[in-house]
Order: structure tokens, then C-alpha cells, then sequence
């Protein structure tokens, strides 16, 4: 970083900058725990002399277990993409209007979560249902190990509350698919062949003014051999959409070659692979009773606003991990 080139260019630096902060996070506290490990040593050598530091003993070694346990916990992420940023694409899927409102409910939670957790958080795009909510959105969450920690998010989550969408306040059950794929930058080896994209050029929806609406800006790319579909509005230059929706179509082709071998690996141990987009992962209960239990670990809470503010996300993104570990 102290090279006079290093900025040149921009995005291999930045790259690098991310790789950085990534392998920080473990350098750190490993070295803390070394140095505790250390210190505790001391501390019962010396005890042998002096009974009074066998004390301090006991309450050195529960500071240390907590970061023991956070260490032991990123060793998890030690997939080929887990120190990459992440893009979250959130899809409204079956329940009408209530679908669309619960998707724009899932997008306010990882933005929540990822704001808590000092990660930088970029809309990439969205598109609004007329009556409310949204049809879908993308964001990309940047910062130390995102992808690690939120890759066991893609799949189905499904929501059971009264609709406020129903005037006779009926149960409603609705559902929303989220997608999660690493950020990938240009020097991966994921090659786009021109000819294997169609893409489509349209005029882009929602809030951003009177030159968003009027110009055809937005840009959606399918990828025809996986039919792999994205898109990007947010930028009020085409070519700035253009670029971003290659981007993420990268990410999207890098999680499906990391999901192949998953399942080659799964097939070679006769285990089943534990991700998927269309499988269902979680429930979300407002009514009868407010919960949240995901269906793959059994890790539950007790309070369906708190998990919508992201205060409780990390709990679950925690058990998923050790959970695709075991």
C-alpha cells in the first residue's frame, strides 16, 4: 500500500485494501489470544510461590473464552469467496402484496445488520410494487468476511402474520427468496463470452428523478447457457449499469461453480449439499405467537421485531455456520 502505483488502479486496490481488513480480523485476535495464553502460564507458574495469583487465574481465563470462541468461530469461514464482500438479491415470491411488503422488510434487516456491524451497505437495485413494497432488490454488503457470514442466507424464508394488506385480517403466509453470491473482482478467473449474454435495455422504475424515468439507463443481463438473470438501475449511466450488472453476474457464476462442488463433494460422502435457492430455511411468525426458527439448525428467538432489525441476524448466521460445519 505504500508504493507509489498502489492506486492506480482503483478496484485491484481496493482488493487489496479488503484482503487486508480480511485477514486482520484473524491476525488480531490470534495474536491476543498467544499473549493471554502467555500471560496465564505466567500466572500459574508464579502461583506455585505465590497462592495469591492463582486467583487472578479463573477470571483471566473467562475473558479469554469468549475469544477463543469468536477465533474458533471464523476459522468456519474458510470457503474460496468467504472473505469476499457479498451481493444480497431479495426476490418477492408467492402471497400478492404481502409478498412484496415482506421482501422490503427482509432488505430493511441486512441493511440493518450490516450498518450495525460497521459493513458498507450499496443499493444496486431495486424495483417497487405498485401498492407496496418491492418486486425485488440488490445490494451489495461490503466489508471483512460478508459473503463468509451471510452465504447460508440464499434460499426461501417464509412469513406468517394477520395481513395488513386484508380487511378482514386473515392469516396470511408469504414468501420471499433471498440470493447471496460473492463479489468477485476482474482478475477472477470467471469468463463472460459476449455471446452467451442477451442483454436488455429499459427505462428504470421508481424513486431517482426526472432523468432516471425518462432515459433508458437500466440494464438486465441472462446469461443464456444458465439462465442466470440480473440487473442493475441504479445508476443514472447506462454504462455505469452495465458494468455493475457484469459485475454481478460474475458473482452469480462464481456461487454456482462454488455450489458444484458442494455437490460433488456431498455426492462423493452420499450427504446432501447444504445450500440451495429454492429450498426453505427459515419461518418468521408474527401470529398466533411471535418466533423465528430457522429449519436447517433449530436455532430460534422469541421476538419477531427484534430478528426485523437485524439484532438477532448474527445469532442465526452463527448457528448456520457451525451447522454446514458439522
Amino acid at each position: 500500500m505504500a508504493q507509489p502505483d498502489f492506486w492506480d488502479s482503483p478496484e485491484a486496490a481496493n482488493a487489496k485494501v479488503a484482503e487486508m481488513k480480511g485477514l486482520a480480523t484473524l491476525v488480531k485476535p490470534f495474536r491476543a489470544l498467544l499473549k493471554a495464553d502467555e500471560d496465564i502460564a505466567t500466572m500459574i507458574e508464579m502461583a506455585e510461590d505465590e497462592p495469591a495469583f492463582a486467583a487472578e487465574v479463573p477470571a483471566e481465563l473467562e475473558r479469554v473464552e469468549p475469544l477463543l470462541a469468536d477465533l474458533q468461530l471464523k476459522a468456519l469461514l474458510s470457503g474460496p469467496h468467504d472473505a469476499n464482500n457479498a451481493l444480497v438479491s431479495i426476490f418477492a415470491k408467492d402471497g400478492g402484496t404481502d409478498a412484496n411488503d415482506w421482501a422490503e422488510m427482509l432488505l430493511r434487516m441486512y441493511i440493518n445488520w450490516a450498518e450495525a456491524n460497521d459493513y458498507q451497505v450499496e443499493l444496486l437495485d431495486r424495483e417497487d410494487n405498485e401498492e407496496a413494497g418491492i418486486k425485488n432488490a440488490s445490494i451489495a454488503i461490503r466489508g471483512p468476511m460478508a459473503y463468509g457470514y451471510l452465504r447460508g442466507e440464499t434460499g426461501m424464508h417464509r412469513l406468517v402474520r394477520i395481513s395488513p394488506f386484508n380487511a378482514e385480517g386473515k392469516r396470511q403466509t408469504s414468501f420471499a427468496a433471498v440470493d447471496v453470491s460473492p463479489e468477485i473482482n476482474e482478475e477472477a478467473e470467471i469468463e463472460l463470452v459476449d455471446d452467451d449474454i442477451r442483454e436488455d435495455v429499459f427505462r428504470a422504475s421508481g424513486a431517482g428523478g426526472q432523468h432516471v424515468n425518462k432515459t433508458s439507463s437500466a440494464i438486465r443481463l441472462t446469461h443464456l447457457p444458465t439462465n442466470i438473470v440480473v440487473q442493475c438501475q441504479n445508476e443514472r449511466s447506462q454504462h455505469k449499469n452495465r458494468a455493475t450488472a457484469r459485475k454481478m453476474l460474475r458473482s452469480r457464476l462464481a456461487r454456482l461453480e462454488e455450489e458444484k462442488r458442494e455437490a460433488e463433494l456431498a455426492a462423493k460422502y452420499k450427504t446432501q449439499p447444504k445450500t440451495g435457492f429454492g429450498s426453505q430455511i427459515r419461518n418468521y411468525f408474527q401470529h398466533p405467537d411471535q418466533r423465528v426458527k430457522d429449519s436447517r439448525t433449530g436455532h430460534s428467538v422469541g421476538n419477531f421485531q427484534k430478528m426485523l432489525d437485524g439484532d438477532y441476524l448474527q445469532e442465526f448466521l452463527e448457528s448456520t455456520l457451525r451447522w454446514r460445519a458439522s
